[in-house]
């Protein structure tokens, strides 16, 4: 439901944009975002989108380096990630909530029911 792909290895300081297919959740009145997750690590909230109303959230982490977007055209979600640092590393996975609205924090993998299998970026 939820396809990842864009991820990989990189040097630190480089750049890697991933993508989420969200083909089947047309409707505009979605919450859309990106966690990631180490082993041993609870999954962590970096990005939200609310596409309704066109407002984003980030984890203070990767404020002023990464941006989500979201093409309603080609059903796409997309993490720009830019000056990536080694604690980047994580699995990458891509969430939707089906919902007009949050209750609270956007970036808390608890109001997210549908999610993709994950794609690896590696800093070194």
């Amino acid at each position: 439901q939820l396809v990842e792909s864009g991820g990989g290895s990189v040097q630190t300081g480089g750049s890697l944009r991933l993508s989420c297919s969200t083909s089947g959740y047309t409707s505009r009145l979605y919450y859309y975002a990106w966690f990631r997750q180490v082993p041993g690590k609870e999954r962590e909230g970096v990005a939200a989108i609310n596409t309704a109303r066109d407002s984003t959230d980030y984890a203070d982490s990767v404020k002023g380096r990464f941006t989500i977007s979201k093409d309603n055209a080609n059903n796409t979600l997309y993490l720009e990630m830019n000056s990536l640092k080694p604690e980047d590393t994580a699995m990458y996975y891509c969430a939707a909530r089906i919902a007009a609205s949050c209750p609270g924090d956007a970036l808390h993998a608890s109001y997210y029911t549908v999610w993709g299998q994950g794609t690896q970026v590696t800093v070194s």
